[in-house]
């Protein structure tokens, strides 16, 4: 395994690269960390991957749940190549890390998923807030965790999702510092991006939300929230993976929080 301290695992590094050589660099497991600032411009996804048996109760839940899974491809049963947001892209090899799970428990986190892979799994591809980053930073709008080189501090939160046949569960955020007076701005640029989680669901009083430690995430690092700065938090894809574990189907494979699949698809595309 590649090391973390490798500087193949800095994502500055890899700002304005290509997506199709960022992926192949990840496939080779050159890259192992967390893709935020990654190919500045495009668009990056989650991932969940589930068995044909649970794919449609999933479907009709990412369906009744846009703000948390805003769908930007669905694959055949078994396919492993993109065909939409990406060309030669194999979603068993192309995302960094993984996690894989089995009646809801946590039980791998490997960089390959082929020796795992089915001809029955469907896959999910589902927008990324780390995609309206770049437009946030065009703003002028600071983004604390690309700033700090960590990954982004993800909640579980309070907020109830839309059930669908077995899969049920509450919203998880992401969270960025914003400056009072930059607030405003942050909730129009981000709006434009519906396709990647739009606008904030909540400002400020984290506690509110079910939040009982901003400096404790439950997935992703903490980041330093300054005297001038809010707490601002957007729906995040990785709320499947929270209700994969409420939920357990016998199956599943997602992407490793903050660890995305880059698409060749422009940030631009997405926009309203």
């Amino acid at each position: 395994m590649v090391s973390m301290n490798n500087t193949n695992n800095n994502p500055n590094n890899y700002s304005n690269s290509l997506p199709s050589d960022v992926r192949t660099l990840i496939r080779k497991g050159d890259i192992t960390c967390q893709t935020s600032g990654m190919c500045s411009g495009y668009a990056q996804a989650n991932l969940v991957v589930l068995p044909k048996e649970d794919a449609f109760d999933f479907l009709l839940f990412a369906t009744r749940n846009p703000r948390s899974c805003p769908l930007l491809e669905v694959t055949m049963p078994g396919d492993r190549m993109l065909t939409e947001i990406a060309k030669d892209a194999d979603i068993a090899t192309d995302l960094p890390r993984y996690r894989i799970y089995e009646k809801g428990v946590l039980i791998a986190e490997p960089t390959d998923v082929s020796d795992y892979w089915r001809d029955d799994l469907v896959s999910f591809l589902i927008g990324c807030s780390f995609s309206f980053e770049g437009e946030m930073l065009s703003a002028d709008i600071p983004v604390r965790h690309i700033e700090e080189g960590r990954n982004v501090p993800m909640y579980k939160t309070n907020i109830p999702c839309k059930s669908a046949g077995r899969f049920h569960g509450n919203m998880v955020v992401s969270m960025r510092p914003i400056p009072y007076d930059l607030v405003s701005k942050a909730v129009l640029v981000t709006g434009d991006m519906p396709r990647v989680h739009g606008a904030p669901v909540h400002i400020g009083y984290p506690e509110q939300i079910g939040i009982s430690s901003i400096d404790r995430p439950d997935f992703g690092e903490s980041v330093t929230i300054r005297d001038n700065e809010v707490p601002v938090f957007w729906p995040c894809g990785v709320t499947p993976q929270s209700v994969v574990m409420d939920s357990k189907p016998d199956f599943c494979i997602t992407h490793s929080p903050g660890h995305m699949f880059i698409t060749d698809v422009k940030n631009v595309n997405l926009k309203y």
